[in-house]
């Protein structure tokens, strides 16, 4: 990742904008493409990936599931995935490179708990900061044999570079202690190696990409959404996940920012075709409508039981909510774009029940809170939330953005550049968005924007 305090680090360079206009795509979901790589690896047969998110993070799911054996060939938004199934994986030769994607490591770390060999996972600086015991207990109990990186600091917390030995593993009941899509998946891959039954709890319904998809492929998983559990039980299973197309649905966090930007800058008007709405995912439409935004959802299809739509903003005078709860949770990955929303907004938005911001690819508590005030906003941070106090129509200040390689962060400041006064000049780091979004720029100058590469 490039360094933004580096002279010499690729730099966009953003000035208020007039009217977005237009119809747009954005890349596919990043969470659907980290799953359709690697279920696509776990089949019988070969995989077609139509719409593959072209991001880094999806990269280096491709990249670490070519170490362990399998043929993955990316063309674009395309990918084309020979399946080895669950015992054809092989031993990697050297370390398995996780860049910046808590997705990669977590969900790999869960599928060769289960693998005859031994693993080592390594990330960028930013990855190698993120807390991995969640991850590691309930695998242990297991069966398998996990080790990190500890800090004097935090006594019994597992950092990466992760070293997995896998073998045999036996099925457990588990509770996580937090919602998390990406422990829950984890689980999963663990549990459908394992002998025995695995039944795993959340508090809340996190995102369900993992088990629509495994259930869409035919893997013994099964879901109760009333009580927050997943079942996995391999009893009598061949083993085997049905090779089939794949067609991946618009990034629905990805568009969440264009669908700001519209919503925030005077006059515009825009549409996003074929972005999925996942339920557990789209917490950020009803918060924006809380808001006033003029929102319409048309939903035009389904991929692989994932609902996708065609979403169209036009601009609106904003007003402050509260993102708390079942709401938070489904809008965790929205956070970032929501609060520029409640920065051009009238009045205060509260959010809360979001302390696992703190641990993702920056604290993005701080982060959010330290690139508002930047921008001229109220913010009074709280360990597990903030609240934003509104322009309420006043333009934010102009400034470099320095995300701390987060991407999301890192867009939130660019589109908040849109709505800086007519004097100033946002800067942002390009790679550091590159991550999730690399046609970020290109999908906004398209609409109008002006964002120009320094």
């Amino acid at each position: 990742m490039t360094d933004p305090h580096d002279k010499q680090a690729a730099m966009l360079r953003i000035a208020r904008s007039g009217p977005l206009a237009g119809t747009c795509r954005v890349l596919g979901d990043k969470s659907v493409s980290h799953r359709a790589l690697l279920f696509g690896a776990l089949s019988d047969g070969v995989v077609q990936i139509d719409g593959l998110g072209r991001g880094g993070d999806n990269l280096s799911t491709a990249g670490a599931l070519r170490a362990l054996g399998v043929s993955v060939d990316v063309d674009g938004d395309q990918a084309h995935v020979v399946g080895v199934g669950f015992g054809g994986l092989r031993a990697a030769e050297t370390a398995l490179d996780c860049g910046n994607s808590g997705t990669t490591i977590r969900l790999l770390t869960g599928l060769c708990a289960g693998q005859p060999f031994t693993t080592v996972m390594v990330g960028d600086a930013s990855l190698t900061r993120r807390p991995m015991r969640r991850l590691a207990e309930p695998l242990r109990q297991m069966g398998a044999f996990i080790d990190g990186r500890a800090e004097v600091s935090k006594p019994g917390e597992v950092y990466p570079p992760l070293s997995v030995q896998g073998g045999k593993l036996r099925g457990i009941r588990y509770a996580l202690p937090v919602p998390s899509a990406q422990l829950k998946s984890a689980l999963v891959l663990a549990g459908l190696q394992a002998s025995g039954r695995t039944e795993i709890s959340e508090p809340g319904q996190s995102r369900d990409h993992t088990e629509r998809m495994l259930k869409f492929l035919g893997a013994p998983v099964s879901a109760d959404p009333a009580r927050n559990t997943i079942t996995v039980d391999p009893t009598g299973w061949n083993g085997r996940l049905r090779a089939t197309a794949i067609t991946v649905p618009g990034d629905f966090s990805s568009a969440t920012f264009i669908l700001v930007a519209a919503l925030i800058v005077d006059g515009s008007d825009v549409v996003v075709e074929g972005v999925g709405i996942n339920p557990t995912r789209t917490g950020a439409l009803d918060v924006l409508a809380a808001m006033g935004a003029d929102l319409t959802v048309e939903q035009t299809g389904e991929a692989m039981g994932e609902p996708v739509a065609r979403i169209r903003a036009r601009a609106s005078r904003l007003r402050g909510t509260r993102v708390d709860g079942l709401l938070a949770l489904r809008s965790i990955d929205e956070i970032p774009a929501l609060a520029v929303a409640a920065a051009a907004a009238e009045g205060d938005t509260v959010f809360a029940d979001l302390a696992e911001l703190r641990i993702k690819e920056s604290d993005r508590i701080a982060a959010i809170a330290r690139e508002l005030t930047r921008a001229g906003v109220k913010v009074n941070e709280r360990r597990d939330g903030f609240t934003v106090t509104g322009l309420g129509g006043r333009p934010a200040q102009g400034g470099t953005v320095l995300p701390e390689h987060d991407h999301r962060i890192a867009m939130a400041g660019a589109v908040l550049g849109l709505y800086a006064d007519e004097s100033a000049e946002t800067s942002v780091p390009a790679d550091d968005i590159a991550t999730s979004f690399p046609t970020f720029a290109e999908t906004l100058r398209m609409l109008g924007a002006p964002m120009l590469d320094a």
